[in-house]
Parts: structure tokens; sequence; C-alpha cells
């Protein structure tokens, strides 16, 4: 098992999210979703828009995780 660090931005920090997640090695952006929205069913109405960072660069969803790696979680960026 790896675990990967999680963080959530704007409205996604109200559903509560863990912090910390351990998944198997080889596991990718697309399985970590698959799991986070079994725990916060909630977070799965975001799916279609929600993007992902692993560190400081945005990834697609077949992105290899890797131990340890900080898993930013964002909704779209509003302008105004």
């Amino acid at each position: 098992m790896m675990s990967v660090h999680l963080q959530y931005f704007s409205q996604l920090r109200d559903l509560k999210g863990p912090e910390e997640l351990d998944l198997a090695p080889g596991t990718t952006v697309a399985g970590l979703l698959e799991k986070l929205y079994g725990l916060r069913p909630g977070l799965q109405q975001w799916d279609n828009c929600l993007l992902v960072a692993a560190g400081i660069e945005y990834v697609p969803r077949d992105y290899v995780l890797k131990p340890g790696e900080l898993i930013s979680l964002m909704p779209p960026v509003q302008g105004g």
C-alpha cells in the first residue's frame, strides 16, 4: 500500500474528505476519485469539471500516483 495526501479547495472543503488515503501501488487519479466518491458521494457531482493536481501540475485521470504525493482537488476556476 502507499499513501497520498489530499487537499480540497473552495466548495470541496465543505465535503470534509479525508486528508490522506492508502491506495494500491499503480493507482491512477481515476482510481483515487472512485475511492473518494465511495467515501464522500457528494464529491461525485463535481466529476465532469473537477481539476486534479499532483504537486503543482495539473494531471489527467490516467496519471499514476506516487507514494506520499500531494493531490489537490479543485472545482473549476470562476472569474468575475
